[in-house]
């Protein structure tokens, strides 16, 4: 027996509806039915994948997250900046630009979950548009396996995507 891949992610909010209105309107993700446990539920689209949010008194960690990738970084940007979701403490700075030229974001939805946009190219995106983008290595010094390191290192067809973008 082996593992095939994720299926989904389930995370936990306080208000239902207005974490799924972020969702949509921050990633563009689109509800889906969803079973009934006996407590509101919803189900989104992320790809080929899925997204459950369950409303329940639940506690949310700090740093534990969720990585997505987007079809354009400069849009969730955006829309998670307007929205004031940008999360400028918990990994010291809400955008970086990785070693091998990857790009992260962290933001909190409206219940505190911690998430993480990817993105395989920074040479795709205007900087200038992003001031909060700085590079990992201001503020952790990296290594041989720190430098070898990528986001896609099994998907080398994203990163060529990016490229062409």
């Amino acid at each position: 027996m082996k593992v095939t891949g994720f299926n989904h992610l389930s995370i936990g909010t306080k208000n239902l509806a207005e974490s799924v209105k972020f969702y949509e309107t921050v990633l563009g993700m689109q509800t889906i039915p969803s079973y009934n446990f006996g407590f509101k539920t919803k189900y989104l689209r992320c790809g080929d994948l899925q997204l459950h949010i369950f409303e329940l008194e639940d506690h949310v960690p700090v740093y534990q997250h969720f990585a997505l990738d987007v079809d354009d970084f400069h849009a969730a940007y955006d829309a998670a900046k307007a929205m004031g979701a940008l999360d400028s403490a918990t990994f010291r700075n809400p955008v970086n630009e990785l070693p091998d030229g990857c790009v992260q974001m962290y933001l909190r939805d409206p219940s505190g979950n911690l998430i993480e946009i990817d993105w395989p190219d920074v040479g795709t995106l205007d900087r200038s548009r992003i001031p909060e983008m700085k590079l990992l290595t201001e503020f952790a010094e990296q290594n041989e396996e720190g430098l070898a390191a990528s986001l896609y290192l099994d998907r080398p067809h994203l990163k060529a995507a990016g490229r062409a973008r």
